[in-house]
């Protein structure tokens, strides 16, 4: 899969505390053209925790061979995108890297459409509280 025909696209950056990742959607402007927005930042901490979801999302859209290199984008199809837009927007702010290590377990194995709906009610109106919710669901939090 080309980043081009890819509905979401990963890119993975060197920090000074390690490896972390930026996820970006592709959207339409108002003027019809293709853009890649950014989605949210996933920290070196979150990066190490959810290796495993972000490592099956690369291979699943480029192949078995594929690694979690720093620098070009690394395209994602729609349903792993939307398990690591939600993956991404779960770990935003927490701090326990067990947790963390549970929720990419949980949306790592959850369904591509069903990751695909929370992504669309954490991104409207009533964010927070969508965001909380599945974080309890994906066991992230207590």
């Amino acid at each position: 899969m080309n980043v081009r025909q890819a509905s979401f696209a990963l890119r993975v950056v060197q920090r000074r505390a390690g490896k972390a990742a930026i996820l970006y959607r592709r959207r339409l402007t108002a003027s019809g053209a293709e853009r890649l927005d950014r989605i949210g930042a996933i920290s070196p901490l979150g990066f190490t925790s959810g290796q495993s979801l972000l490592r099956s999302a690369i291979r699943a859209s480029k192949g078995n061979k594929a690694q979690l290199d720093t620098g070009p984008f690394h395209p994602l199809d729609n349903d792993w995108g939307a398990r690591v837009a939600c993956y991404t927007l779960v770990a935003s702010g927490l701090r326990n890297a067990n947790r963390m290590h549970k929720a990419a377990t949980n949306l790592q194995h959850s369904d591509g459409a069903e990751a695909a709906w929370w992504l669309g009610v954490m991104l409207s109106g009533k964010g927070k509280r969508a965001i909380r919710a599945l974080r309890v669901l994906t066991e992230a939090v207590k």
